[in-house]
């Protein structure tokens, strides 16, 4: 064999090496993704059951019978639904699905994306805020110093500014 023969050859097992190398790690990534996608779907699937449970309890403590008790519960339902219809969909169907309503319905998924984003940044919210503890942030959160109340004003818990206008310049200080 000659010299150039066993380069091409040495050539050919290192891009045969490379290829190889590199689908291994596509597919350990791929697999990654795969895990990391079931266990966010999973973790959805708890976040409205749970959603689905509270607005359960808060129906069946209303009066029974009324319009409010019958609509949450009906929402309660719908949302219990949803969370065993996530949990056991497939992760493509579910893509699929999305995607096959959001070309239907153009108005109503961006209408419903938008809600659902309202919904979780109020989550975070709320759920940020109740995380916080210790006297920084019982003071973060106290309410303004209210003035004393007049007997022709009631007490507010917003601070109350005096805006004075000057008579020949019409200033605002």
């Amino acid at each position: 064999m000659s010299g150039t023969d066993k380069v091409k050859t040495a050539a050919k097992n290192v891009a045969e090496e490379a290829k190889s190398a590199a689908a291994s790690a596509a597919e350990t990534a791929k697999q990654e993704a795969q895990s990391r996608a079931e266990a966010a779907k999973e973790s959805v699937a708890d976040e409205v059951k749970s959603v689905a449970a509270a607005l359960r309890t808060a129906s069946d403590e209303m009066r029974s019978g009324s319009p409010h008790e019958r609509a949450i519960g009906q929402v309660a339902g719908t949302l219990a639904d949803v969370s065993d219809s996530i949990r056991n969909q497939d992760l493509g169907d579910m893509v699929h699905s999305v995607s096959g309503f959001a070309r239907k319905n153009p108005v109503m998924f961006l209408s419903s994306a938008a809600l659902l984003g309202f919904a979780a940044a109020r989550f975070a919210k709320a759920s940020d805020s109740s995380r916080q503890d210790g006297p920084a942030a019982t003071a973060a959160h106290a309410p303004a110093a209210t003035p004393s109340a007049s007997p022709d004003r009631a007490a507010s818990p917003y601070p109350v500014t005096q805006n004075t206008v000057t008579k020949n310049t019409g200033e605002v200080k």
